[in-house]
This record gives structure tokens, sequence and C-alpha cells, in this order.
């Protein structure tokens, strides 16, 4: 395992995004078990994606105008949905006095679309992987799934350290309805914003 692609894994999951986003609403709205619930969705919702890159269906997404503007609209769609239902007090900034099974897993199929509804990560994986695999390998194939698991496991640890973080915070922020107000639309705007520039992505 090359130091160059942990670094460049960290940075890329990292970076804030949806996933990121997500997860830390889910830990001021509902706690840092639901802040891990979340982490863990936004980590199984990228194994489609490195599916699709690994059997090369990323492929179709890269050269097909149509497919990947159909998921990439999907995917816009879905973050204003997140953002209507953030501003109504009802989506993952809801405060809820008890943890039942349902929204447990509410947050979890939340988290699994934000995600798959990304086409940029099949490409990202499509462009990504390749770098640290050489054509030639023999087992090229079990190579990826290796560093692809790696990507997995940082995505959640580091998901898991801002949701947890932002738990952290919690107390602090739902004891000030003026505060949660601020966040609520804090952070429909960002999904706004994300689903904004997700819609001006190129392939």
């Amino acid at each position: 395992m090359s130091v160059e692609f942990l670094l460049t894994t960290f940075i890329v999951v990292a970076s804030p995004g949806t996933g990121a986003i997500y997860t830390i609403a889910a830990g001021l709205g509902r706690g840092g078990k639901a802040s891990l619930w979340a982490a863990f969705g936004c980590t199984v919702g990228i194994i489609l994606h490195m599916i699709a890159a690994i059997s090369g269906l990323a492929a179709i997404l890269h050269t097909s105008a149509l497919a990947f503007e159909i998921i990439k609209y999907l995917g816009v769609a879905y973050l204003l949905y997140m953002a209507w239902m953030t501003l109504k007090e009802s989506g993952v900034l809801s405060v809820e006095g008890s943890r039942t099974e349902k929204s447990v897993a509410e947050v979890i199929v939340e988290a699994i679309l934000i995600n798959i509804l990304n086409p940029k990560l099949s490409i990202f994986f499509f462009a990504f992987l390749p770098q640290f695999v050489p054509a030639s390998s023999p087992n090229a194939l079990n190579r990826m799934v290796e560093l692809s698991s790696v990507f997995m496991l940082l995505t959640f640890v580091v998901f898991a350290v801002y949701g947890l973080f932002a738990a952290s915070m919690r107390s602090h922020v739902i004891s000030r309805p003026a505060v949660m107000t601020w966040m609520r639309r804090s952070f429909a705007a960002a999904f706004v914003a994300l689903g904004a520039k997700l819609a001006l992505t190129e392939r």
C-alpha cells in the first residue's frame, strides 16, 4: 500500500461533500449513534460505484451522455429533496426524543442513496484506481478490490470522526432554537449548493 495512495485517498475523503455534510447533520440532529449509522450508510453507498468501476460499467457512464445525465439529475433531485426535508424539520436535522429502529433505517437508507446517486463516484473510481494498479499486473482485480476496501474504510473512519464531533456539540445546539433554525437553513443551503454543483458537473 503506497503512501501516495493513502494520502490521496485521505484528501479526497476528508474534503467536504454530500456524505460528510449528511453525517455531520445526523450527528447534530440525532446524536452520536445516528452519525455512525450515517457514516456506515455513506460507506455502503460506495460499494455500487466500486463494483461499477471494477467491472467496467463505469466506462458506460463515462461514454454515454444519456446514462450520466439520468443518474446525475436523479442525484440532484435527491439533494433538493434532502434540503426541503431539512427545512421542514422532518429531515436529518430533526431532533427526536426516541431512537427507533425505523429512524435508524431511514438514516442508513438516506445515506446510501446520497452516495449511490452521485455518478462522479463511479467516474472517480474508474479514473483513480488504475493509477495505482498496473494494467499488466496478474492480480489487478484483487488489487483494485483491496484499494477500494481501504478507500471505504477511510471513508467510514473520517465520516465517523466528523459525525461524533458534531454529536459532541449537539447539546449546545438543540438547547438554542435560534441556532437550530440557523443550522437547518445552513444545511439546506449546503444540500442545494451541492445539488447545483452536481447539476453543473460534466463528464
